[in-house]
């Protein structure tokens, strides 16, 4: 089935495109709540409630830009909501110690493995997780996070510093990289 039969499919909701279009997308989209997730039912449940919305919204998508997109979209939305309904995102937010950090961003280790990473993101507080998932992987503005979020937009920068730098300790402890001669020298692959 081509993307074009399977969303003509789902917009007469037919339960073969339907099934289609979901164990076509929801391999990728389970990662991507999974970044966002606590453990792997949270993810679950946000993919769950996120294809909920693609199949309730698929009428929506107007083949501007790449339909996997649209859902990737939708799904990180959904795990946003997720978190606030939860309270897990609030409750977690550490603020005072953020303020503090100085980061200097010059080059990375390239011997680090995706999946090790993921590991230690998910380390993270789910406040710091969150907006470092947002900005650095997802590509959104600390503005746009920050309407998202229902925080300052200085607040998502001063997460997605704490972030990055909780990240490189995590990495370190676990011998992901070594420690660098200059503090914070790895994190030139995330964005500033």
């Amino acid at each position: 089935m081509t993307e074009q039969v399977i969303i003509a499919g789902c917009l007469h909701n037919d339960p073969t495109s339907q099934r289609e279009l979901y164990s076509r997308y929801s391999p990728k989209m389970l990662v991507v709540c999974y970044r966002f997730a606590q453990c792997r039912e949270d993810a679950e449940d946000m993919l769950q409630e996120g294809f909920i919305k693609v199949f309730s919204q698929i009428h929506t998508f107007q083949n501007k830009g790449a339909f996997e997109g649209w859902i990737r979209k939708i799904i990180v939305h959904t795990c946003i909501n997720f978190l606030k309904k939860n309270k897990k995102f609030n409750d977690s937010i550490d603020l005072a110690y953020a303020v503090n950090l100085q980061v200097k961003e010059e080059s990375v280790v390239s011997i680090m493995q995706g999946k090790q990473v993921i590991e230690c993101i998910r380390l993270l507080p789910i406040g710091y997780r969150t907006v470092l998932n947002l900005y650095a992987i997802e590509g959104y503005s600390h503005r746009e996070i920050g309407l998202m979020l229902d925080i300052e937009e200085s607040t998502s920068r001063s997460q997605y510093t704490r972030a990055k730098a909780m990240l490189e300790a995590i990495l370190i402890k676990k011998q992901i990289i070594e420690r660098p001669k200059e503090n914070f020298k790895w994190l030139a692959t995330f964005p500033k």
